[in-house]
Order: structure tokens, then C-alpha cells, then sequence
């Protein structure tokens, strides 16, 4: 079975997806970090060489790799993943989808304590700027995300939560 996390940045689906695949014996794909092994370049430095857009469409033939690649599979995607394309309905009909519902503070919250270089949404932002980017993004998003076949909701999501959530 292959599960999808989808969510915003900074919801938890690489920290979440890596608890959930050792809890269920699966493998663990961080969608991004996949992307980089591929291109054997950073996803900032695809933003900034070739734009957005190629990276969307590099972002959806690894999804299409990794649905190919892997049988039994937690993915941490990208919080734009499920945004382009037909991106959520082919995670729909492959596997499982997990939408975090993470409120937008908490991410901001997490997100202030990191590298933002590594965001390139985010990076040079202030908090007040990331804030106001996050709640703008996520009213962009969260019809994509909503289409999840599974929602998890809070701050304080556990791995252990989602696997009850994905046994229902």
C-alpha cells in the first residue's frame, strides 16, 4: 500500500511519514529529497535555474517514479504536490491520502526555528510575511488537500494517530 501525505509545509509530513513507515514496516520517500537524488541538484536550486514550473513537472515524474519504484510506501510530498496537475487525484487512485490539517500558526511557529534557505517559498520572508503567505497559500490549497481520501487535524498529530486513521 502506498500512503501520501499532503499538506502544507511545515505540517509534519517528513517527521510524521518517517514514524508512520518505520511503525508500518515501509519504505519512506520525503518526495523532495527524491527529487534532488534525481536531478542530483537542491529543489532551491531548481527554483532558481529553471523556475517553478519545471520543478512542478520534475515534482510530478518522480511522484509517477515512485508510485512505479515503490509497492509499500509512506511519501512526504511537497505542499504544492497535490496542487498541480491531476497530482491529487493520481495519489487518490494509487494509494491513500492524508491531509494535515496543521493550523497555520503552528506551522509558522515550526517553520521560524529552521533553515528557511532550504524553503523557496520562504526564504528572506520575516514572519509576518511568512504568516501572511501561509494563510494566503493554504486558502489557495486546501481544495486540493481537502480531496484526501483521510483528514488529520491539529497541532499535535501522532504517527500512531494516522495509522488508526488509515486501519478505519
Amino acid at each position: 500500500m502506498l500512503v501520501f501525505l499532503v499538506g502544507m509545509m511545515g505540517s509534519g509530513k517528513s517527521t510524521l511519514g518517517r514514524q508512520l513507515a518505520q511503525m508500518l514496516g515501509y519504505t519512506f520517500i520525503d518526495l523532495d529529497e527524491y527529487i534532488e537524488q534525481r536531478e542530483q541538484k537542491t529543489i532551491p536550486a531548481i527554483f532558481a535555474d529553471q523556475g517553478e514550473n519545471t520543478f512542478r513537472q520534475k515534482e510530478r515524474d518522480a511522484l509517477q517514479a515512485v508510485v512505479q519504484e515503490y509497492a509499500d510506501a509512506v511519501v512526504a510530498t511537497g505542499g504544492g504536490t497535490p496542487c498541480f496537475f491531476d497530482n491529487i487525484n493520481f495519489m487518490n487512485q494509487q494509494g491513500k491520502t492524508v491531509f494535515l490539517a496543521v493550523p497555520p500558526e503552528a506551522i509558522v511557529r515550526r517553520l521560524t526555528v529552521t533553515d528557511l534557505n532550504t524553503r523557496p517559498l520562504l526564504a528572506g520572508k520575516s514572519e509576518a510575511e511568512i504568516t501572511s503567505f501561509m494563510v494566503k497559500t493554504l486558502a489557495h490549497r486546501v481544495w486540493f488537500y481537502q480531496q484526501a481520501k483521510y483528514t488529520a487535524e491539529g497541532a499535535a498529530i501522532t504517527a500512531s494517530q494516522l495509522a488508526q486513521l488509515l486501519n478505519q
